[in-house]
């Protein structure tokens, strides 16, 4: 089965997973052959809120502009909508599981492969932004290797 619809979540989908939905959708549009559709909400999103200062900082540094990012909350049409969502955390994980049992099977962290946490930047220094992102573009890379 071709996964084609990918949900990036994190807690307040202000910091790692509008930049992981960033990243994702710029690797996955030049090294995949079929286009993808690359979504992110967070559990208990900040809705409405767009990203932090220091993501769009972050990102703008790496030529993606994330400024027009709104939060968006986690919910049913979302968890339907994606093949496979990808967390920073197992909490995460464990979180949506518990909330939409027909996710089990399909949800996995960024860093499964490694068996790594994503740590929440929020309310941090751009040290902490900075290695959330090298994090995420790691997890990024191997999720872009797996669907090519």
């Amino acid at each position: 089965m071709m996964l084609s619809k990918i949900l990036i979540c994190c807690v307040g989908n202000i910091c790692r997973s509008p930049m992981a939905e960033a990243l994702f959708r710029q690797r996955a549009s030049t090294q995949l052959a079929a286009p993808i559709e690359v979504r992110s909400a967070g559990t208990q999103a900040l809705i409405g809120h767009t990203p932090d200062k220091l993501a769009i900082q972050l990102m703008a540094e790496k030529k993606l502009d994330i400024s027009e990012y709104v939060g968006t909350k986690l919910n049913d049409e979302l968890v339907r909508w994606a093949d496979i969502i990808l967390v920073m955390e197992v909490s995460q994980k464990q979180h949506i599981e518990q909330r939409h049992p027909t996710t089990r099977g399909k949800v996995f962290r960024l860093l499964e492969d490694e068996r790594l946490e994503i740590p929440d930047p929020y309310r941090q220094d751009m040290t902490a932004f900075k290695k959330a992102y090298d994090l995420i573009e790691r997890g990024v890379d191997q999720w872009v290797t797996k669907l090519a």
